[in-house]
């Protein structure tokens, strides 16, 4: 097989099949009857303030249930969160968005977006062939180039009184960011918001639409392919065309996978992270003096916003029939990884609920535990230190138009998508 012949189809679906093999389960929506018992992270009270539901769990229902996504369950204390992250054997990786359909067992071990999605042994052999380009070093030298862009955002919003610091500044940052390491047209950033509002927002939309969707983006990825192929050059796409595992190229579809997990984990995660401090400053201007006059207690404070708003909420499917931790799961539950929760398990972290800015120890789990701790760390630190940098350095005064205006995404990615501000001064 040359690399030519693994593009020349679709990347996923025979032309003559309809849609991918699977499980589909009713689409449930509409008001939470009792979170214990009935929960959906897709509901807008969840969206705009999940702390308060997850503490009262975490109190008298520490595992909680939902006949939604055709079942699940979501652990709310750290110690059950890290003992699912770090279960490979009872709990699959396959597919890492909850939702209403459920990959074949087969797509194991593999998955849809490795390494995120591969489970052992595969899972070791994806990941390693992603470390080079996100360690320390690598990631050093996208430092003044991200910088220089973040004024450039600041530039672009000159004479304006108010700004949407989510739309406006924190959105394009990791987008530019990512689509420089893929090689991907700059001005294509629009159009990863729509994929990444697909792939992370739209899981209750009728399947006809999710799959077209979910076509749209992997058409678009397949068409990078070929361009890159036409005209190789030094970046991840290249790199991930020409890449081998077990002496053998790799599959189109792992190809393509681990270009959509980047490019939608890799812009939302950062995005919401950026965002959420942002809003953290405008609505606290204790904090926000703080670190205009002590920008040193900026990267302390950096994984405080980390822990306290967490973006990640991973999924798991469970392999087999289990008593698990007083609840009896079933063979293909889900299990939402809420990190969130985690974070703010108050049998963790003192003063959990509160935003410590000069917190000293924070072994937070923002991104993540066990085998799929997130690949893109230190890539995502350096873009939100130097956002927050920048931004701090050229307004250090802003606050909240209006909290009622705030709004926040559903789903398993949790950021703020519009923060408007006012500039003062």
């Amino acid at each position: 097989m040359t690399v030519d012949d693994r593009f020349t189809q679709g990347l996923f679906r025979d032309p003559d099949e309809n849609e991918p093999v699977g499980v589909r389960s009713e689409i449930v929506t509409g008001p939470v009857s009792d979170w214990a018992t009935d929960f959906s992270h897709l509901e807008p009270e969840w969206a705009a303030d999940p702390y308060p539901i997850i503490d009262d769990l975490r109190g008298r229902c520490p595992v909680a249930h939902t006949d939604r996504f055709g079942g699940g369950w979501l652990p709310t204390r750290y110690e059950d969160v890290a003992a699912v992250a770090y279960d490979t054997e009872q709990f699959s990786s396959r597919s890492i968005i909850m939702s209403n359909f459920r990959p074949p067992r087969e797509l194991a071990p593999m998955g849809g977006s490795p390494p995120i999605s591969s489970d052992p042994p595969f899972h070791h052999h994806a990941r390693k062939l992603l470390l080079p380009a996100f360690t320390k070093t690598a990631v050093a030298k996208r430092e003044e180039a991200t910088r220089a862009y973040c004024h450039a955002l600041i530039d672009a919003l000159e004479g304006r009184a108010e700004v949407d610091v989510a739309r406006d500044y924190a959105q394009h940052i990791p987008a530019r960011v990512i689509s420089d390491m893929l090689g991907f047209p700059p001005e294509d950033g629009p159009r990863f918001r729509e994929f990444i509002e697909t792939v992370l927002e739209g899981v209750n939309l009728p399947p006809e639409e999710r799959v077209a969707g979910m076509d749209e983006l992997f058409d678009y990825l397949l068409a990078q392919i070929r361009d890159h192929l036409d005209n190789p050059r030094d970046d991840l796409t290249t790199y991930l065309i020409d890449a081998e595992i077990f002496g053998q190229k790799l599959e189109s579809a792992h190809v393509a996978g681990t270009m959509a997990l980047l490019l939608i984990a890799g812009i939302d995660t950062t995005w919401s992270a950026i965002g959420a401090s942002l809003w953290h400053l405008a609505k606290t201007p204790a904090d926000r003096e703080r670190l205009v006059s002590e920008p040193e207690l900026l990267p302390t404070a950096m994984e405080e916003f980390l822990r306290a708003y967490a973006p990640v909420t991973m999924a798991r499917l469970v392999k087999q029939d289990m008593h698990w931790n007083g609840v009896d799961m079933k063979a293909d539950d889900w299990v939402l990884l809420s990190f969130p929760a985690a974070n703010r398990d108050p049998a963790q972290f003192d003063r959990a609920d509160e935003v410590v800015i000069d917190r000293e120890v924070n072994r937070h789990v923002a991104f993540g535990l066990g085998i799929h701790r997130c690949v893109g760390s230190h890539l995502a630190r350096m873009e939100l230190r130097v956002a927050l940098e920048v931004w701090l350095e050229r307004v250090p005064r802003f606050s909240l138009v209006d909290p009622a205006a705030v709004t926040w995404a559903t789903g398993q990615v949790r950021g703020p998508r519009s923060v408007p501000v006012r500039i003062d001064g």
